[in-house]
Order: C-alpha cells, then sequence, then structure tokens
C-alpha cells in the first residue's frame, strides 16, 4: 500500500459544500494530506478553510490568480503533492472514512492498476451512470441516441456509452470512471503527464483513463464503494459557460481518439452536430439560470 495519499480538490466558486468536503477528506482512516487547488474563487470559502487550517500541515491551499479549468489544475494540485498515490475528488463528493483506504488497498492488489473509482451517487443514494462508462465512439453515441443501446443491450454491435444493468458491489475493469473521484498511483499520473490541459471542463477524465489503458494499465471500479456527489455547486452558478467547454471537450475526445474522426465528411458532420446541440441548448440554460436568481 502506498505509504501516504494526497487528496487533491479543484474549487471555483464550489461554495459551503467544499468545507465539509475537505472535514471529510481529513476524517479519512488513513494518513492524509488535503491540497486544495483554488480556481479563481470570488466566494472566500477556500481563503476560510486555509485560515482554519493554518496549523494543520496536512492541508495546503494554492492559489490560481485565474480560472485554468480542471485539469491544469489538477496538475497544479499534484506537482504540490507529498503522495505516493492521488485521489482525485470534486469539491462536492463527501468521502466516507474508509473509503480512501479500501480504494487503496484496491490499487495495493492490482499491480497493474491505473486508476481506481468509486460509484458516485446522488443525494438519494442512486448510482450515477457515470460511474463507469464505456469510450464515448461515435457509433455508441448514435445508439445511444436511437434508443438501440437499450433494445440491444445483450448484442455488443448496439452497445451504448452507458452500461446497463446495476452496478456491482465488487472490483471490475471497465473502461471508464468518473473524474469526482478517481485514485491513480503518483508514478501513474506522471508518466501520463496528468490531464491534458488543453480540456477546460469534462470529458478530460475519459481522456486520462482512455491513456492509461493505452499505457497498459488497467481501469477498475470499487463496486462496493459508494460516494455521495451532490453535483454542480460550481457548475450551477455558470451553466452556459459550463454547456460550452463540455461540448468542447467532446469534440477534442472524437478528434483523439474516434477512428471515425479519420473521415473528412463524417468529422464535419459531428463537429455540426456538436455546435448546433451547444446553440440549441445554451439559451434554455441562460433562461433557467434567469428564473433561479
Amino acid at each position: 500500500m502506498p505509504a501516504s495519499a494526497s487528496i487533491i480538490i479543484v474549487a471555483a466558486d464550489s461554495g459551503r459544500s467544499l468545507r465539509e468536503c475537505v472535514a471529510r477528506a481529513l476524517a479519512s482512516s488513513v494518513p492524509v494530506e488535503v491540497v486544495l487547488v483554488d480556481n479563481d474563487s470570488r466566494d472566500g470559502v477556500p481563503q476560510s478553510i486555509a485560515h482554519a487550517h493554518e496549523n494543520d500541515d496536512r492541508v495546503r491551499v494554492v492559489y490560481n490568480h485565474a480560472n485554468l479549468g480542471f485539469g491544469p489544475a489538477v496538475n497544479i494540485g499534484a506537482r504540490h503533492a507529498r503522495g505516493d498515490a492521488l485521489l482525485v475528488l470534486n469539491p462536492d463528493c463527501m468521502l466516507e472514512a474508509d473509503a480512501l483506504a479500501r480504494m487503496l488497498e484496491i490499487l495495493n492488489s492490482h499491480p497493474d492498476a491505473g486508476v481506481v473509482g468509486a460509484v458516485v451517487c446522488g443525494a438519494e443514494g442512486t448510482p450515477d451512470p457515470a460511474s463507469r462508462r464505456r469510450d464515448p465512439l461515435l457509433k455508441r453515441s448514435l445508439n445511444e441516441l436511437t434508443g438501440r443501446a437499450k433494445r440491444g443491450s445483450e448484442n455488443p454491435r448496439y452497445e451504448g456509452v452507458d452500461v446497463q444493468g446495476p452496478i456491482p458491489r465488487e472490483v471490475i475493469e471497465t473502461e471508464n470512471v468518473s473524474g469526482a473521484l478517481m485514485l491513480l498511483p503518483r508514478a501513474v499520473f506522471e508518466r501520463l503527464q496528468g490531464f491534458d490541459e488543453a480540456y477546460f471542463l469534462h470529458c478530460e477524465d475519459l481522456d486520462l483513463c482512455r491513456r492509461a489503458r493505452d499505457a497498459g494499465y488497467k481501469v477498475l471500479l470499487a463496486g462496493d464503494v459508494r460516494v455521495r456527489h451532490s453535483k454542480g455547486g460550481s457548475s450551477a452558478h455558470r451553466p452556459v459557460f459550463v454547456s460550452y467547454h463540455k461540448h468542447r471537450g467532446m469534440w477534442r475526445w472524437f478528434r483523439k481518439f474516434d477512428p471515425a474522426a479519420r473521415r473528412p465528411l463524417t468529422c464535419a458532420l459531428v463537429a455540426c452536430g456538436i455546435a448546433g446541440h451547444f446553440l440549441a441548448t445554451a439559451p434554455l440554460l441562460a433562461v433557467r439560470r434567469a428564473h433561479r436568481r
């Protein structure tokens, strides 16, 4: 088992949930340090956490004077971290005391593991399908869009991005785990050169898992480790901004990894589809945001 673990949390006006996230991380049953990387928050919460823990050498707060995006901020946090294992944790994910210990045990017992994830659940305890996903290849996305993924779930030809059925309460191999909670050995993170910083937000977790698999590592899901994830603490403030970068991330992943991107006409159609979807949904997101205000 790695001698120590660093928990890297990226904040961007994440709100009050960030305090509970940090407190729960520090309450882990194994020795940890928390590296909190602040992407130019204006809510004052990272500063208050730094003040509350100014005499606790387990907490380090790193301030970025601009919102650099999720992946770049994690990479900065990793450079400040001292642990042999790195847990990337969203500020709205709430660890149970033994969650990290159980994930570290999996890392220790699977020398070929590059990434270990856990099942992220909503407040009501329902597992998020994003806890395990296949690569979002064009053919799989079309199966999801047309409904063939559900109708033909037994046929690999019609498989979608989401994996159908309940998540087993055991360690399983998967293509991708949720970036809300992912554990990597430091050596693997460094070999992969961290997150691809060309992504600002969204899809960088799919990219990292894919590159880990391409490098010969396994991506594992700890099916019996469940973590509450309230989703959207930072995103709710700027839904159009987040949607833009999500669509941009989808395009980058497609261009990097999908064989269909080698066909110019297909590539052009996908670009139009992604851009069109963003332009069609952005006004609705803006209106909903205005109503919430």
